[in-house]
C-alpha cells in the first residue's frame, strides 16, 4: 500500500469510546479487562449476536491465563464452577514421532540448570553413562500429569492450566463486564463507515438501523473480520505452506471416566485429533488437511475415534492459518480470529487473545492514537505470533513418519529460517534460546525436541566435572524429590470435585 492511501491519524483526539464488535471469548475478555481497569473512564459498548455463532472450541489454555485472571481478581474455584473446568498439566501427543510412541510436553520445569548449562546437559551426560532415566522422570508436572494427580502446592509449585467450556466462559466474563459497567448491544453489524478525510472508523450500523460511533473498534469479529480485513482492506499473510492443516470437526460426548489432568493430542494420517476433558462432558475434534482427507471421511474417523455418548452434531469449521499483516490500523484493534490463526495444537488461542489486550492496555492510546504506538503494537504481536508459528511447525516437522503422502510432504517441506536455526543449534550443540517475552519457555522446547525425535550430537563440557557418583547423585536426587511430591498429591478427579465441583451438568 502507498503511504498516501494510509489511514491518516488524527493528532490528539482522546479516545473515550470503545466500541467492542463481537463477542465470544474473544470480546468479552477485551471488555472484562478494559472494563475492570478503566471502565471509570470510557464508554464501552460490545456488539454481539445471539444468530451469530461463536467458534467455541478454544477450550484448553495454557497457565498465561492466571495471570489474567489475577489482573481482573477474579476467584478460581468461582470459575472453574461456572466453566466446568478441570486442571491441565501439559499435552499428551501420541503418533506424532511414529505411531504408538507418545510423549508429554508439561508445563513445568525439568531438573536444575547450573549457570553454564541446562539441565539437559547433565541429563545427555548421564544417559550416556546409563545413569539418567527419561527426561520426563524429573519434571513435577510431567510425572504428575502421568499418574492422573493434582493439588495447588505452596508458593506456586505446580504449573498448571485449566481445560474449560469456552461458551461458559464467555457467558461469565459477561457478567462480569457488565458489572463494571460494559453495555452489550444486541444485533448484527450490516455496515461499516469511514471518515473520508482520515480512513479511520467513524461507525457501524446494525441491522436494526442503529449507528454505534465510537473513538476506538476492537475488531473481535472472528474469521470474517470485519473491521480490520473488510473495511480497513489489511491483507492476510497465508502459512498453510508451513501449516497444511485447513479444516476441523468438533463434537462433545459424555464423560466415561475420570478425567485426565492433560490434553491429548492423537496424531492420524493426515492431522490429528484433540480430546479435552472438561467436569461435564469431553471436548473432541479432529484437525486435518483437506487435500488429504476430506470432511466426511474426517466424520467417519472422528466418530470412530471417540468415547462416551455423542452430545452435539459435528461443528465443521475451515480455517486459514496466518496473521494480518497489521493488527492495528487507524483506530482499530483485531484482536482473536480477526488478527491471525495458528491451529489449536498447542492450546495458544486465547493466549493471543490475552496478549493482545494486555497489550492494548499497556498501549492504550487515552490521550490519542498515535502512530509510533501502531508501529510498536504491530511489531510486538508479529513477533509473538511468528515465534509461536515456528513452535507448531516443529511438532509436523521433525518426524520420523513416512505412512502418508500428509507427514512426507510435512517431513520434507521447506521450513521458515528461524526455526531451523532451533533445530541445528540443538541438534549440534544441545542448547535452546529464547527471545525476550516468548512464549514457550526453553524447557518447551526441549520436551518438543527431544520428543519429537531429536538428540543433541554433544553436551556441554561442564556435565563432564562430575563423575559417576556425583551425576548420579545429583540427578536421584532430583528424581526422587519428584516421585514424593507426586505421591503425596491427590487424584486429579478427586480435588477437582473438592475444590470446585460444577453445579451445572
Amino acid at each position: 500500500m502507498n503511504m498516501a492511501d494510509q489511514p491518516q491519524v488524527p493528532d490528539g483526539k482522546p479516545v473515550r469510546r470503545v466500541v467492542i464488535a463481537g463477542g465470544g471469548t474473544a470480546g468479552w475478555m477485551v471488555a472484562a479487562c478494559l472494563s475492570k481497569t478503566m471502565g471509570k473512564i470510557l464508554d464501552i459498548k460490545l456488539i454481539e449476536s445471539d444468530e451469530i455463532g461463536t467458534v467455541g472450541v478454544g477450550e484448553a489454555t495454557i497457565p498465561t491465563l492466571l495471570t489474567f485472571h489475577q489482573l481482573l481478581d477474579l476467584n478460581e474455584r468461582e470459575f472453574m464452577a461456572a466453566t466446568s473446568a478441570t486442571f491441565k498439566l501439559g499435552i499428551s501427543f501420541e503418533n506424532w514421532r511414529n505411531v504408538g510412541e507418545d510423549y508429554i510436553h508439561s508445563f513445568g520445569l525439568t531438573g536444575k540448570d547450573h549457570w553454564t548449562a541446562g539441565f539437559q546437559h547433565f541429563w545427555l551426560k548421564g544417559r550416556q553413562r546409563q545413569l539418567a532415566g527419561d527426561y520426563g522422570d524429573y519434571c513435577l508436572e510431567l510425572r504428575a500429569a502421568q499418574q492422573n494427580r493434582f493439588a495447588h502446592l505452596p508458593r506456586n509449585g505446580m504449573n498448571y492450566a485449566f481445560h474449560m467450556d469456552a461458551t461458559r466462559y464467555a457467558a461469565y466474563l459477561r457478567t462480569f463486564s457488565e458489572g463494571y459497567g460494559v453495555q452489550r448491544i444486541e444485533g448484527k453489524i450490516n455496515a461499516v463507515h469511514l471518515d473520508e478525510a482520515t480512513g479511520h472508523i467513524h461507525s457501524l450500523t446494525l441491522d436494526s438501523g442503529a449507528a454505534i460511533e465510537g473513538d476506538l473498534f476492537i475488531d473481535c469479529t472472528g474469521f470474517r473480520a470485519l473491521l480490520i480485513g473488510e473495511a480497513l482492506k489489511v491483507p492476510y499473510e497465508n502459512w498453510t505452506h508451513w501449516l497444511p492443516c485447513d479444516s476441523a470437526l468438533a463434537v462433545q460426548t459424555a464423560s466415561v471416566g475420570e478425567a485426565v489432568p492433560y490434553t491429548r493430542s492423537i496424531a492420524h494420517d493426515a492431522g490429528w485429533q484433540w480430546r479435552i476433558p472438561l467436569q461435564h462432558r469431553v471436548g473432541n475434534g479432529m484437525v486435518y488437511c483437506s487435500r488429504y482427507m476430506s470432511d466426511e471421511r474426517a466424520k467417519e474417523l472422528l466418530l470412530s475415534k471417540i468415547e462416551g455418548e455423542v452430545l452435539t452434531k459435528p461443528r465443521l469449521l475451515k480455517f486459514q492459518p496466518g496473521q494480518r499483516r497489521e493488527v492495528w490500523r487507524a483506530n482499530c484493534v483485531a484482536i482473536g480470529l480477526s488478527s491471525g490463526f495458528i491451529e489449536p495444537l498447542e492450546s495458544t488461542s486465547i493466549h493471543l487473545i490475552q496478549r493482545g489486550t494486555i497489550r492494548l492496555m499497556q498501549m492504550f492510546p487515552a490521550l490519542g492514537i498515535r502512530q509510533s504506538d501502531i508501529d510498536e503494537y504491530n511489531q510486538q504481536a508479529q513477533n509473538e505470533i511468528e515465534h509461536i508459528r515456528d513452535f507448531v511447525v516443529l511438532h509436523y516437522h521433525v518426524t520420523n513418519r513416512d505412512d502418508s503422502d500428509f507427514w512426507r510432504e510435512c517431513r520434507t517441506m521447506a521450513i521458515p529460517p528461524s526455526l531451523q536455526h532451533r533445530i541445528n543449534l540443538f541438534r549440534e550443540t544441545g542448547r535452546v534460546f529464547r527471545f525476550q517475552n516468548e512464549l514457550f519457555a526453553e524447557n518447551s522446547w526441549i520436551q518438543v525436541m527431544l520428543g519429537q525425535g531429536i538428540t543433541p550430537q554433544q553436551h556441554h563440557q561442564v556435565a563432564d566435572l562430575m563423575g559417576d557418583r556425583e551425576l548420579s547423585g545429583f540427578l536421584d536426587s532430583i528424581r526422587q524429590s519428584v516421585d514424593r511430591t507426586v505421591a503425596q498429591l491427590p487424584s486429579h478427579q478427586a480435588y477437582v470435585k473438592q475444590y470446585c465441583e460444577s453445579p451445572v451438568k
